[in-house]
């Protein structure tokens, strides 16, 4: 059963494409490509190949007070710029405190405080080291600033759930809102850990994309000539409410989040389950809450990594759901934002419902699509109305989350995002 309808309202993104929503979108829906080379500039010499990675396009410390900025670990800057668009595009709604929450996933946390604070402890020793060290590190800190900026009293929540952290985060948002604890809650997901133990431990678990001579054509989701992933970083928020809040301040609405799906594999600890029961379920959950059939998705905006493995098996997992359904791969332009993936596609989701687009899947190359994927990828940029988009998110753990997002509905007293 739906229950109460959550809605979206405000969104905010710091990415490989763009230091916001808009410029994220536009490049997304250009073709373009967040991976560049050199992604671990300053660390030649720890003995890693040539690694490709998606940066943010912006800095997020300059767009913070300096002093703040260096308080802070970069996956705590980001959400903090992410939040801070989506609250004001949601025109910094008046809520009651105890009526707003704030939900922000990671996959990792502050690993990047992590590791130079320890550099520093084994050079200099322990008065080197900043006091500031463990709330700049642990994983829960994005989530709690934000709390703070805000004054979000309901709650303060940190799913960490590796490539599924920013979905399940905005899953919870929804589940806060429609079991009577919240009216507003602030939701995403931010990843900052493109660093060389990551880089190094994905690279011994030969998990990386060896495409690295040209950067952006490296991340090659359901290609058969693909090779594995490409790691990014970012932080993508929105602003979710109960559409009866939403409706009382007049607010505009991008989309309703009609259904969220969580499901576990119960399998293995980073491969998926051979016949993709979990990841069928959450989508089957998601559809349910929604109260849609399948044939109503007009499109899937896929997990899809570009592994070998992955691939297929979502690629079987919506087809056994949804057929032959039409799906686009925003990882082939933004790399995987790990932690902050689902956040972000999510967000192109939302903005496909509000635009109408099935926004294209980049490096389809000439070797095309792999034969074992039987499912429309879309490759061109494809204008239709988008009455329901299904987004996946996966994770190591099995982990598996799905979110529907639909039109507001011609009934609805909801004003559209314009």
């Amino acid at each position: 059963m739906r229950g109460t309808e959550v809605v979206v309202t405000g969104l905010g993104a710091i990415t490989p494409l763009g230091g916001d929503v808009k410029s994220t979108w536009e490049a997304l829906l250009a073709g373009e490509s967040g991976i560049q080379g050199n992604a671990l500039s300053g660390h030649d010499d720890v003995g890693l190949p040539e690694v490709v990675g998606g940066t943010m396009a912006v800095d997020p410390a300059t767009l913070l007070p300096p002093v703040r900025a260096r308080r802070l670990d970069r996956s705590q800057q980001a959400a903090l710029v992410a939040a801070a668009e989506a609250w004001a595009d949601a025109g910094a709604p008046d809520v009651d405190p105890e009526r707003l929450a704030s939900a922000i996933g990671t996959g990792i946390g502050g690993v990047q405080t992590l590791l130079k604070e320890d550099d520093a402890l084994e050079a200099s020793g322990t008065r080197c080291v900043s006091p500031r060290t463990v709330p700049m590190l642990m994983p829960n800190a994005a989530a709690a600033l934000i709390s703070i900026e805000y004054g979000a009293r309901a709650g303060s929540y940190t799913p960490v759930s590796a490539c599924s952290s920013g979905a399940e985060a905005i899953a919870l948002g929804a589940r806060l809102i429609r079991a009577g604890e919240a009216d507003v809650v602030i939701a995403g997901g931010t990843e900052a850990a493109i660093t060389p133990i990551t880089v190094a431990g994905f690279v011994q678990a030969q998990a990386l994309s060896r495409h690295t001579g040209e950067p952006a054509s490296a991340s090659r989701p359901f290609a058969a000539d693909r090779s594995g992933f490409v790691l990014s970083e970012g932080a993508a928020v929105m602003v979710l409410e109960s559409a009866a809040h939403a409706r009382a301040r007049h607010a505009r609405v991008y989309a309703v989040l009609a259904g969220a799906g969580i499901a576990a594999d119960a399998h293995h600890i980073t491969a998926p389950a051979p016949d993709g029961s979990g990841q069928i379920s959450a989508m089957r959950k998601a559809l349910a809450q929604a109260g849609l059939a399948p044939e109503r998705i007009s499109h899937v905006n896929a997990h899809a990594t570009g592994t070998s493995v992955g691939d297929v098996a979502e690629a079987h997992a919506i087809q056994e759901v949804l057929g032959r359904a039409a799906v686009t791969a925003p990882k082939a332009a933004l790399g995987h934002l790990f932690g902050a993936a689902g956040a972000i596609e999510a967000l192109i989701a939302v903005l496909s419902v509000e635009h109408g687009v099935i926004p294209p899947t980049r490096n389809l190359t000439a070797a095309g699509v792999d034969p074992d994927i039987a499912l429309d990828v879309v490759a061109e940029r494809r204008d239709t109305p988008q009455e329901a988009v299904l987004c996946n998110s996966f994770g190591f753990g099995g982990q598996n989350v799905s979110l529907i997002f639909t039109e507001t509905g011609s009934g609805s007293a909801l004003m559209p995002a314009p």
